[in-house]
């Protein structure tokens, strides 16, 4: 059996720490290495050379706004979920643009909460269906696509240029189901039924960039 994906929890609200904690120890895939009340208690556990595989992240620290620790914690290869009250437009984009893997609102049910886990952890990114959504008709004020992986955007540019999933397993060195996998978990994150839809909305940021 694979070893459980650690994880740090950083927020303020003790009854809100002692609720994840209890889902999480539930789950032997996952386990919760830490429980910090702030900014300083975080950056106190990392000085000592801790590691996690993901960390889950209050917007709103006494000592200081989230946004501002994940570069710290990408840069140890942590992978960040923001884990906030807040679902405005402007609290999304900003979050998406500081280079979270995930975004869940604190009211969301504790499978939701698991499943964004999971799925960062694996290299990808997890945001609600309804940002996504927003994401992909532009009305977050942020690049449609910057919620996708590194690998799901080497495969968005390949359906950009118009080649087949053959074309594009061969010239990246996959088999064809992993491309179909990839472009499947696209659609769903964008909120799009079909490569053309993908290749006009990559087209569609291209012309913003330029």
């Amino acid at each position: 059996m694979p070893a459980p994906l650690n994880l740090i929890l950083v927020d303020d609200h003790p009854l809100l720490r002692m609720g994840v904690a209890g889902y999480i120890q539930q789950e032997a895939d996952l386990k919760l290495v830490a429980q910090l009340a702030n900014a300083a208690e975080l950056r106190a556990w990392l000085a000592t050379g801790n590691k996690a595989d993901a960390a889950l992240l209050d917007r709103s620290l006494p000592d200081a706004d989230g946004l501002d620790l994940v570069s710290e914690l990408r840069d140890l290869g942590i992978k960040v979920i923001m884990l906030t009250i807040a679902d405005s437009d402007e609290e999304i984009s900003e979050a998406i643009s500081s280079g979270v893997d995930g975004y869940v609102v604190k009211s969301s049910d504790p499978e939701q909460v698991l499943a964004a886990i999971r799925s960062v952890c694996d290299g990808q990114s997890s945001f609600p269906l309804s940002i996504m959504q927003k994401m992909a008709r532009g009305e977050l004020g942020s690049n449609a696509l910057s919620a996708l992986t590194a690998r799901e955007m080497e495969i968005v540019d390949q359906v950009k240029e118009g080649h087949s999933n053959k074309a594009i397993a061969y010239k990246m060195n996959l088999s064809e189901n992993t491309v179909r996998n990839h472009l499947r978990n696209i659609m769903e994150k964008l909120g799009l039924r079909n490569r053309v839809q993908v290749a006009t909305l990559a087209l569609k940021e291209d012309r913003k960039r330029h």
